[in-house]
């Protein structure tokens, strides 16, 4: 093969892998659900798939399969861009508009739900994989019927807590104060993460129940509520990961740990994991060899015709 074809075909190679160093090192997703107040995903993982408990996560299971629950962590729109609600219809709020997870949305009155009261109330995040960006969190209106789907008008537009987060999550969780405004009843926690490091939100829906007012003037907790949902274990989402449908690769976690596993700081940011600049590297190191290694050559040709 003649210098020149090497050159090109050389050229190719590199420009095929800095294309593919390019692409994995600005692919990112962070990933994960509310677990205080519990989700309805994180409320039926936590049953456990194979044999969930409730009749709504039975019936979840019977619907849909085991895998949304395997992928508790997953409810996103990759292209979502604060474009949420020309994005979501009413009615799919809760599964964010996906089939996989449109058991989620629907509407019924016996999801697990967390017993809660007004005033402040801590909230509490298990992330798999965080990134910078914004968690809003949205409460339903008195008016709010929890056996209707859920439209973006049953939401209090003043949100009970926001924050930002950023690349590292304590023992793998974001955790931040926010104050619920007085209710009765069943209502729902919808909340939205919206990255600011790239277009992708996850979203999450989390039944709570703040009773109904009591001959003392106290509010008296359902039976329901009062058997709160649990959140999934460390343990649980470790021995789970292999089951999981949801990739880190390139996301800022590490493929070989569990899903569960707290991201390091420098392989969480977007174009900053390891894989990104070591393919930039070897492409660049091969590019530079293959162009020294022809003006050599060149060189060396020219020499010859001048002797």
């Amino acid at each position: 093969m003649s210098i020149k074809r090497s050159a090109v075909s050389v050229g190719i190679v590199g420009a095929a892998v800095l294309a593919a160093a390019a692409t994995t090192a600005g692919t990112a997703s962070a990933h994960g659900t509310m677990t205080s107040p519990v989700s309805r995903v994180a409320a039926c993982y936590a049953e456990g798939p194979e044999h969930p408990v409730s009749q709504v996560c039975k019936d979840l299971v019977a619907a849909s399969g085991t895998q949304p629950l395997y992928d508790w962590n997953e409810v996103n729109i990759a292209n979502a861009a604060g474009n949420h609600q020309a994005l979501i219809p009413d009615g799919r709020l809760c599964s964010a508009n996906r089939d996989k997870y449109q058991a989620l949305d629907w509407p019924r009155t016996d999801w697990p739900a967390t017993a809660v009261s007004a005033g402040a109330f801590t909230f509490q995040f298990r992330t798999t994989a965080p990134h910078v960006g914004t968690q809003t969190v949205y409460i339903t209106k008195q008016s709010y019927d929890p056996t209707q789907p859920l439209k973006w008008s049953d939401l209090d537009p003043t949100p009970v807590a926001q924050v930002q987060v950023d690349r590292t999550a304590t023992n793998g969780y974001y955790t931040y104060p926010g104050t619920l405004p007085q209710r009765t009843g069943r209502q729902l926690l919808y909340m939205i993460w919206q990255r600011s490091d790239s277009p992708e939100a996850f979203y999450s829906c989390s039944d709570v129940d703040f009773g109904r007012p009591s001959a003392t003037g106290g509010q008296a907790v359902s039976a329901l509520a009062a058997q709160a949902p649990a959140a999934p274990s460390d343990a649980q989402i470790a021995a789970d990961a292999p089951k999981s449908t949801v990739a880190h690769h390139g996301h800022g976690g590490d493929p070989n740990s569990p899903a569960g596993a707290v991201v390091p700081t420098a392989s969480a940011a977007v174009g900053t994991s390891a894989t990104g600049p070591l393919l930039l590297a070897g492409a660049a190191a091969i590019g530079v060899g293959w162009a020294g290694m022809v003006l050599r050559r060149r060189r060396v040709e020219a020499v010859r015709r001048d002797s």
